[in-house]
């Protein structure tokens, strides 16, 4: 079984990194804080290199940080930003490991569990990924260690890229007990305790702990953090959403400003993915990843389950073209989110794929182009009333085709139009009618088909209808009917109206 490895990344100047990112005409040696509210006023969130060299420090308040730099400036910090911008280099951060997630407000983890080989090794890899996040401009520290606890105290208070082997102690017993993530006035009865470091806090017996310490929560008990730590605890790390079973990755060299060229072969691979386990696509997405930490999602969805790539390739077509490159693109991914049993298929005797796969297919490059809520399919609805069997419904995609009845035309006319009788058979359709100005002849004709109203809907006044499918001497076949009884007590004449046209 593959040992844990958690890579702790600590952002330390998230804040104002992400302020001077969106603010890059910010002169560096003007000084800067970030203000937020504090206990009594605003205080210093964060600051610039030229603040700090100024005696400026953070958690101070605004209002003495100006008497010691008279040329401070002031910006609001962006607390609903800084967070939207670390959930985003997350999602960047997976290409060293296929479940990250953000810790706290200015850290991140990924479990690297198997893959460091990909990148060399442990150190080759901490290096790789300190690397990447200062091209996209973020200072981070660095630790790896078997469980989530010790890689956090190692990123903050170990040396530089810390590495922690199977048992984290030997690694963590140097460092101060604020490596545990407890809360400020538990450091501080630990520190009037003499409890400084965590070989201290081990040494201590750890009944006398226990009685102390025992009903406390996670955040105020050391015993529980420590066994976090030691991995005597377990403590899962949640990733956003479960790692993909159908996974293609290309990583670039050098970054190119157009993805185009590496979707065919990824698409190809992926197919071949799915052949192998006799499964098709139902949801397609693709992650593409900038240099600089930005990375968007396309997304392409299927009405049937699917394994050709040439058909899946199309459905990207002009979905590309809109993607702002920045400085290059370096990393694809491309994902099978949704997959369905598909067997092998026989194609017609004339080479031809089948009828229901032709039109699914047309349904995937409809939607692709025209998007999923543009079009629909109409849904089954429980009633007898022709017009209110049917209801457009959910995406083509999402629904399950209704029911077609074979004496019934697949197109209705809404509203039925009235046609006017020449002359009429008795209990039987009229032999001869005008309708849009054309007369038209009986030849054939097949019914009854009595529909009564529903009570439970329609007004007591509503009459039956009786349903003829009938065909003229051209082959012209209509449905038509007849809208009440003579002496029924609902009204004069019985009326006749066309209903729908067989194709």
């Amino acid at each position: 079984m593959t040992e844990r490895r958690i890579v702790s990344i600590w952002l330390p100047r998230l804040a104002i990194e992400n302020w001077q990112r969106r603010n890059a005409d910010w002169p560096e040696d003007l000084p800067l804080a970030l203000a937020t509210a504090g206990t009594h006023g605003q205080i210093v969130h964060d600051l610039n290199r030229a603040a700090m060299e100024s005696g400026v420090s953070k958690m101070s308040r605004i209002v003495d940080m100006k008497t010691i730099c008279p040329a401070l400036k002031i910006s609001d910090a962006d607390h609903i930003g800084d967070t939207k911008w670390l959930a985003r280099l997350a999602l960047w951060a997976r290409r060293w490991g296929p479940w990250s997630t953000p810790d706290g407000t200015d850290g991140l983890l990924i479990d690297t569990s198997g893959a460091d080989h990909l990148f060399g090794g442990e150190p080759a890899m901490l290096i790789d990924i300190q690397d990447r996040f200062a091209s996209a401009g973020c200072s981070t520290r660095l630790a790896i260690a078997p469980t989530r606890g010790a890689a956090w105290g190692l990123a903050r208070f170990g040396s530089e890229r810390a590495i922690s082997k199977t048992d984290p102690l030997p690694y963590v017993a140097p460092l101060p007990v604020a490596a545990l993530r407890l809360d400020p006035q538990t450091l501080l009865l630990l520190r009037r305790l003499g409890i400084r470091t965590i070989s201290d806090l081990v040494a201590v017996p750890r009944l006398a702990l226990m009685r102390r310490f025992g009903r406390a929560n996670l955040a105020e008990n050391p015993l529980l953090r420590l066994d976090q730590m030691l991995g005597r605890r377990p403590e899962p790390m949640a990733s956003p959403e479960p790692p993909p079973r159908y996974l293609v990755e290309t990583r670039l060299a050098d970054p190119v400003m157009d993805p185009s060229d590496w979707l065919p072969g990824m698409i190809k691979d992926l197919c071949d993915q799915l052949a192998a386990q006799a499964q098709g696509c139902r949801q397609l997405r693709l992650s593409i990843f900038r240099v600089d930490g930005v990375g968007c999602d396309v997304t392409a969805r299927t009405a049937a389950p699917t394994r050709e790539a040439g058909h899946l390739l199309r459905l990207f077509d002009g979905k590309l073209e809109n993607i702002d490159p920045g400085f290059g693109f370096d990393v694809f991914r491309l994902t099978a989110e949704a997959v369905e049993p598909l067997n092998a298929a026989q194609p017609g005797l004339d080479g031809e794929d089948t009828e229901g796969l032709a039109l699914a297919r047309l349904i995937d490059r409809l939607t692709a182009r025209f998007g999923a809520d543009a079009i629909s399919r109409p849904l089954s609805y429980e009633s007898h009333i022709p017009e209110r069997s049917q209801i457009l419904g959910a995406p083509v995609s999402d629904a399950p085709a209704p029911l077609a009845r074979a004496d019934r035309p697949l197109r209705l006319l809404t509203p039925p139009e009235e046609i006017r009788v020449l002359y009429a058979i008795p209990e039987g359709p009229p032999g001869a009618f005008i309708w849009r100005h054309q007369t038209l002849r009986v030849a054939k004709h097949a019914g009854p088909e009595r529909i009564a109203p529903e009570w439970w809907h329609d007004r007591s006044g509503t009459r039956l209808r009786d349903y003829f499918r009938i065909e003229d001497p051209t082959g012209l076949r209509l449905w038509i009917y007849r809208e009440g009884l003579i002496h029924d007590g609902r009204g004069a004449a019985p009326r006749w109206f066309l209903h729908g046209i067989f194709a």
